[in-house]
């Protein structure tokens, strides 16, 4: 049976599917692909583990960390990877990928070799079985719980549920953001949009973490996230975003604060513009090197923003250009003895890590957990990061071609 076939037949059976019959769907997929079994696993909220999604047939699994092993290697670097599973046959490992979002790997077990057609034909099933994750996980609990390695407090539950998907790609812009710790945020957040041609991306770090267990932070937090998204959907510029948000939150919490970084980036042109509200600004990465830290504040905090207009900085980018936008807790993030990550680490660990030529949301993933390492694995605050790569310009007319993304691996095998 052909790809296209084994994708109708997932597509018939999943219209009434739950997350609960995901593995026995994958299990019934695997013979239409000429394998003997597949078996979904989703990675965990600190994206450290991937954790194996049983029912029905599935064979039992154990969990796999990512750094160190083959399926992690696939996760990673969302490429493909094979091993020998014995007897003649071999494992494939398939990422699971909604967009450019990382859910997961797809074990497969064939009985015979993984040449290009099998792997193309793993790789299709993979995408309907990654759409299927992420739309029966808005009508149940199950997927949500197998993440979750500890439990979440009440404060980091209401953030999160706000944030938008760690990743995605226009295939001319890719854009990648982490927020830690997962269980326990404070007030920091990010958001991004994509509206024809112009990017919105937005960070927030509310002022209170600790405070009645991080409430507090999050509901200014949560205050800024809805009046930007309100801003941009009624078609406001950067600055007149900048006095809506200010203006809302000031409305519930005279007395809160909340630092920002508000930008915009034209896909067709490259310009970013930027207002940095007390927060820092930036940093511009292009061939290895920072050329540009933004400068900061050009406006003040917001509910402080009638004391001063803000003012936009503009920033012309090159084709490959990383922005790379961050809250104060990675920098300000201190080791056993006292020693702060800085601003210098920041940026040599971020180059370094685009030099290895890394996914996006990898080099994401590995400046978070070196943070997480240098502080010993306990912030004392949030540590977010948001990542831009301004792949190309984008057309001008609507009807051309879609890019591949420069940024995504093809689903070739990995030996």
């Amino acid at each position: 049976m052909s790809g296209i076939e084994a994708l109708g037949r997932l597509l018939r059976q999943s219209h009434h599917a739950r997350p609960d019959d995901l593995p026995q769907m994958a299990m019934r997929a695997a013979p239409l692909v000429g394998a003997t079994a597949m078996i979904i696993y989703l990675v965990d909220h600190r994206q450290r583990e991937l954790l194996p999604l049983l029912a029905g047939d599935a064979p039992p699994r154990d969990p796999f960390m990512i750094d160190g092993t083959l399926a992690g290697r696939a996760f990673t670097t969302v490429a493909a990877c094979v091993s020998d599973s014995g007897a003649g046959g071999v494992r494939l490992w398939v990422p699971l990928i909604n967009g450019a979002e990382r859910l997961g790997i797809l074990e497969v077990v064939l009985a015979g070799p993984a040449d290009d057609p099998v792997v193309e034909d793993c790789a299709t099933v993979a995408a309907l079985l990654a759409e299927l994750v992420v739309t029966r996980d808005l009508y149940s609990d199950t997927i949500e719980r197998l993440r979750r390695r500890e439990p979440m407090r009440l404060a980091a539950e209401m953030l999160r549920a706000q944030l938008p998907p760690l990743t995605f790609s226009t295939g001319h812009l890719m854009i990648s953001g982490v927020l830690e710790p997962c269980y326990d945020v404070g007030g920091d957040a990010f958001d991004y949009a994509i509206n024809g041609d112009i990017a919105h991306l937005a960070l927030f770090d509310a002022v209170g973490h600790g405070s009645a267990g991080g409430m507090r932070a999050v509901v200014l937090a949560s205050l800024a996230l809805a009046a930007y998204r309100n801003a941009r959907r009624a078609a406001l510029d950067l600055i007149g975003t900048y006095h809506h948000i200010d203006r809302a939150v000031q409305d519930h919490d005279r007395r809160g604060l909340i630092t920002a970084v508000l930008a915009e980036l034209d896909q067709r042109t490259g310009v970013l513009r930027v207002i940095s509200a007390g927060h820092p600004g930036g940093v511009v990465i292009r061939r290895g090197k920072a050329v540009k830290i933004l400068p900061t504040p050009t406006a003040l905090p917001v509910t402080l923003g009638h004391h001063r207009p803000p003012v936009v900085i503009e920033e012309s980018l090159e084709p490959g250009d990383h922005v790379l936008l961050y809250t104060d807790g990675i920098t300000e993030a201190r080791s056993t003895d006292g020693e702060p990550f800085g601003i210098d680490r920041l940026v040599d660990f971020t180059v370094k890590a685009i030099a290895d030529q890394l996914p996006l949301p990898e080099t994401s993933r590995r400046l978070v957990h070196a943070i997480l390492d240098h502080q010993d694995d306990c912030l004392q605050d949030d540590a977010t990061v948001l990542l831009a790569r301004w792949i190309s310009p984008a057309p001008d007319h609507s009807d051309t071609e879609l890019p591949e993304s420069a940024n995504r691996a093809p689903f070739e095998p990995l030996g």
